[in-house]
């Protein structure tokens, strides 16, 4: 099972944010994922499955204008934390995978449309492509019963930290 449930909205002080944006990243990246675990782990149980979360650097560090979606971010990587220990001795492998930034739609939604403004954030780096993070997320499910990759951070050469790039 890949659980991916992320959104962003906006990026604001939080004393500034819409509190419907804190509402919607918290119905997704909270309880979206948290329901999908819940539904999915009976099912694994019968298989011996693998539940990969899909969290983010932005769960490992804060950075300015993004408050609720790094602590909701945390919230993924600490409940992956918890599942190993929850299903230890079920078979299920947990591997959480913490990615930098990754050119998708994400920063497009984040701006609610503003196309611009999203491409910028991509703008003089090779950021990461879904590809890098798919085949991340195939390493991991492909090792022996025996092996489980507990957590990745994956970032762009160029990404240092959540907010730190070497930009050409």
């Amino acid at each position: 099972m890949i659980n991916n449930a992320g959104l962003a909205l906006d990026k604001a002080s939080f004393e500034d944010y819409d509190f419907n944006d804190f509402t919607g990243m918290i119905d997704t990246n909270i309880k979206g994922f948290l329901k999908v675990a819940q539904l999915g782990i009976p099912h694994l149980k019968k298989t011996k499955g693998h539940i990969v979360n899909l969290s983010s650097i932005a769960g490992l560090e804060a950075y300015e204008g993004g408050s609720v979606y790094c602590a909701s971010k945390a919230f993924v990587h600490m409940i992956s934390k918890s599942l190993r220990i929850d299903l230890a001795g079920t078979g299920i492998r947990v591997t959480d995978i913490a990615p930098g930034a990754v050119e998708t739609d994400f920063s497009n939604v984040r701006f609610k449309g503003d196309t611009e403004k999203a491409a910028s954030v991509y703008k003089g780096y090779a950021p990461l492509q879904p590809e890098d993070i798919a085949d991340c997320i195939a390493f991991a499910v492909s090792r022996p019963a025996h092996v489980n990759i507990d957590s990745m951070l994956v970032m762009p050469t160029a990404q240092a930290s959540a907010t730190r790039f070497t930009k050409l």
